[in-house]
């Protein structure tokens, strides 16, 4: 059997979304901000809230990158991420910060059940989740690193976070 590669024509949309909700605190390049939308429209988040400096659409750099996914994922910009964590957790949501400290747990070993709705919280590039941020949490997530670095760019970080989570979210 010849294997052809397909077109964008043959991509068959799907309405699925998981209980997972991305909180961007600061990030300040549009292009992660663009990244981060159309990560989310491919994988299912629900929603992606906007706080302190990030940048918001419209701008034609987050447009650019985000192939126009601003227009079909849910966003919200709100200036205190504080305010937003507040209402979350009223409704029951789990929220997570991707980063590492001294408490953090590889996210593939963070206990996830389908049922679980989640908040994942994403920081500034150059200075990660801030501590006011990290103590709302109710855990604290890393993706193992294997290189001399340890850390990774907030869009890729994202992507890797957000199939692992949707996965043990039923994905």
């Amino acid at each position: 059997m010849e294997n052809i590669q397909l077109d964008h024509t043959a991509h068959e949309t799907s309405e699925k979304k998981y209980s997972l909700s991305l909180l961007l605190h600061d990030i300040s390049v549009p292009m992660n901000i663009g990244s981060v939308f159309r990560i989310a429209d491919a994988l299912g988040v629900e929603k992606i809230y906007l706080t302190g400096e990030s940048l918001t659409p419209p701008n034609s750099k987050i447009n650019k990158t985000s192939r126009s996914t601003e227009k079909y994922v849910p966003y919200v910009y709100e200036k205190d991420p504080l305010r937003i964590l507040q209402t979350l957790k009223s409704f029951g949501y789990k929220i997570l910060s991707l980063e590492i400290t001294t408490a953090s747990v590889a996210i593939d070993k963070i206990e996830i059940h389908p049922e679980n709705k989640i908040c994942l919280i994403l920081g500034a590039e150059s200075s990660g989740v801030s501590q006011q941020l990290l103590n709302e949490s109710d855990s604290c997530v890393h993706i193992p690193m294997l290189g001399k670095n340890s850390s990774m760019n907030v869009a890729t970080a994202c992507a890797i976070a957000v199939y692992e989570l949707t996965k043990r979210l039923g994905g």
